[in-house]
């Protein structure tokens, strides 16, 4: 049966092992899934199983559910945008800049020329700590708090009653398109407003909002759109694309709210590309190393799977990856890990128990749903013929 819909559920940071070129990036040694399974022994995840995770992980043979294999990253760098992308056909040969000493004079200065404001902070942190760090400072000034990671990001921290969320997006919007630009055009530029104080605690909230870099030319999703295709973006997916290529964007705060939304939609009547984003594992436990919740964020997708699976139509095919890696086991730094990441391709009508092995790059997904759709190819090399009947 000719596949119509191709849904890429990615779980964002569940990487599956160091990858060749870990040790440049400080990473060797790093596994997500691995590490995660055995920091948690409680954990089973009974379902991902079936599918052939161990086939996948530990090269256990077995009589699974779907086919597995990992997948390599080309692209430079081991952040979010370049994941993403590359799953959908670009490969970036330069790394976009990162800022491991704050961010320079320059850049600083202008900011505040254009913005109006002071920047307080500028250097790499974890994004709670920077927070309690500097949060006196913002409440008597009214200044924002600025900052980076390993990762290419520009951070702006504003509490809801120093910086309103409009002003914040201002800065924002300021930072993405007069500041970050050039030989500074970070891959994201992220809002990022909280609530509460010194007393009870600070929280991120959900209005965390990201400036992506359009992507350098046409994506897989830019071509299927083009087609007349539904492209349907779930999560941060659409942020992280900055907007280009999609037909629809569904919003969401948390992993349940992804997971329910994705089974939605399949249930709804469409032809094209459904792409979802659980950001959890990355933003609230990968980062902040904390294994025992990225195990029961692991544990509640399992869960959900019989509920997804029962929702797929028979021309549907399922294909479950990541990004990139982030250990919440690592103990060399707190940032995102380089690693291979999980393939999991799944569908009623589709060759079940074919080991997909170690493929060259990320964009086999995308390579395939170009040869699903008969759309224009970018990058990649499809796997499509390797799970039809």
């Amino acid at each position: 049966m000719k596949t119509e819909r191709v849904i890429v559920l990615v779980l964002d940071s569940v990487g599956a092992g160091e990858a060749e070129d870990a040790i440049e990036y400080g990473d060797w040694g790093a596994n997500t899934l691995l590490h995660t399974l055995q920091y948690n022994p409680w954990l089973q995840l009974p379902n991902l199983e079936k599918m052939g995770l161990r086939g996948m992980l530990l090269n256990e043979f077995g009589d699974y559910t779907a086919s597995y294999g990992r997948l390599s990253e080309v692209s430079k760098g081991k952040d979010s945008i370049s994941g993403h992308w590359e799953l959908m056909g670009i490969i970036l040969e330069k790394p976009f800049p990162t800022y491991p000493n704050g961010f320079p004079k320059e850049v600083i200065e202008k900011f505040e020329r254009l913005s109006g404001k002071k920047a307080i902070g500028n250097k790499p942190a974890s994004g709670t700590e920077i927070i309690k760090e500097f949060y006196e400072e913002h409440k008597r000034t009214g200044n924002p708090i600025v900052y980076t990671s390993a990762d290419s990001v520009f951070q702006i921290a504003a509490h809801n009653d120093v910086i309103p969320l409009k002003e914040l997006y201002r800065m924002c919007e300021i930072a993405r398109n007069e500041v970050c630009i050039g030989d500074h055009a970070v891959a994201r530029v992220i809002a990022r407003p909280f609530i509460g104080d010194p007393v009870n605690g600070f929280i991120r909230t959900a209005d965390r909002h990201d400036y992506a870099l359009k992507p350098t030319h046409k994506t897989v999703l830019d071509v299927a759109k083009e087609a007349g295709l539904s492209v349907v973006g779930v999560g941060k997916i659409y942020d992280l694309f900055a907007g280009e290529g999609f037909t629809e964007s569904i919003h969401t705060e948390n992993n349940f709210e992804g997971i329910s939304n994705t089974i939605n939609k399949i249930k709804e009547d469409f032809k094209g590309i459904l792409f979802t984003n659980l950001v959890e594992f990355d933003a609230n436990w990968g980062h902040r190393r904390n294994y025992e919740a990225y195990g029961k964020g692991l544990k509640d997708v399992d869960d959900a799977v019989p509920e997804l699976l029962s929702a797929l139509k028979e021309s549907d095919m399922l294909i479950i990856t990541a990004d990139h890696g982030c250990d919440p086991t690592f103990k060399a730094h707190t940032d995102h890990t380089r690693e291979y990441v999980p393939l999991i391709v799944y569908g009623k009508s589709l060759k079940a128990n074919v080991d997909l092995g170690l493929r060259h790059s990320f964009s086999d997904i995308g390579a395939t749903i170009e040869e699903v759709f008969g759309l224009k190819h970018l990058n990649g090399k499809s796997f499509l013929k390797e799970v039809s009947e």
